[in-house]
């Protein structure tokens, strides 16, 4: 009788770690460093995706966007957060007009960058480059921002 009271009560133990599990699902937080932003005009987006449709510039099926006045550094913190993976998309918007501007071919005219800084090539960075793991450890990214018109260049010579 003790046994079956003792088996019975490790079952229920189980199961219901199991449903708290289900239903409290574990979560983490992901800290956003954005450095070598040009200036202080306007302000910082950053968006948190969860899949590559959208992933960089359709901040709309982000699960999560944040916005920041424009700094030489700034920082964004996403909190309970589910565990997954993910990937983040930053835009200066100077202008403050809520998009990404761009030249008359398609070349950004705002800085932008993504978790993992890829090598940027003829297009923006795929979600695949930029994805990262959230687990049982807080995560932290440092973004730097890339610059592709003139300005940019000028600011670096």
């Amino acid at each position: 009788m003790k046994k079956t009271i003792s088996s019975f009560l490790l079952v229920s133990a189980i199961s219901s770690t199991a449903i708290a599990q289900e239903n409290n699902p574990e979560k983490g937080c992901i800290k956003v460093n954005i450095g070598n932003v040009r200036s202080s005009e306007g302000f910082v987006g950053v968006a948190l995706f969860l899949a590559k449709d959208g992933f960089p510039d359709k901040t709309e099926r982000a699960i999560e966007g944040k916005r920041v006045q424009a700094g030489e550094h700034c920082m964004v913190m996403f909190e309970n957060v589910p565990y997954g993976s993910y990937a983040v998309s930053v835009l200066h918007d100077e202008n403050g007009n809520g998009k990404m501007d761009k030249t008359f071919i398609g070349i950004p005219k705002e800085g932008f960058g993504t978790s993992n800084n890829p090598k940027i090539r003829m297009g923006p960075p795929s979600f695949s480059e930029s994805r990262f793991e959230l687990d049982n450890k807080p995560v932290t990214l440092n973004i730097t921002m890339n610059y592709l018109n003139e300005r940019s260049i000028q600011k670096q010579q």
